[in-house]
């Protein structure tokens, strides 16, 4: 089934020069880039992406790694793009992601660990309106 998801690569990604990299992972496993940007995430938006979270004692850290400078923003497009996306990445902790994932590959550190994807649908729904209008969707 067609769907989309929405991806962060993260200030550790864009600053380690990884970007290229992630995006052919996700190119030669068939999905298509629907929409992408750069831009440095505010902290406002940041709380709403991560408000699920709040409270926990990672809150803040959360906060800080994804405002600290540049991040890429994409939504992606195919056959159940959420699982395939989550798949592609790997664990949470690049210390318990399997080697060739991207997070099992490159990542150093749990908390920038490189790469935010959307865990379900419902989550895609919310976390891409944060920062992408329908119209960017549309084009």
């Amino acid at each position: 089934m067609q769907e989309r998801t929405f991806v962060i690569l993260k200030p550790s990604c864009v600053n380690r020069g990884l970007m290229g990299e992630v995006i052919a992972r996700f190119e030669r496993k068939g999905l298509r880039l629907v929409q992408a940007k750069v831009k440095r995430v505010t902290e406002e938006e940041a709380k709403r992406l991560y408000s699920v979270h709040e409270g926990k004692p990672f809150f803040n850290d959360l906060i800080r790694v994804i405002t600290s400078s540049r991040v890429m923003l994409m939504v992606w497009e195919g056959r159940d793009a959420v699982a395939v996306v989550r798949k592609l990445i790997g664990a949470t902790d690049p210390v318990k992601a399997e080697p060739g994932t991207i997070r099992g590959d490159y990542g150093l550190d749990i908390t920038d660990n490189l790469i935010h994807a959307s865990d379900s649908r419902e989550s895609y729904e919310r976390e891409h309106r944060i920062f992408f209008t329908e119209e960017e969707l549309n084009q």
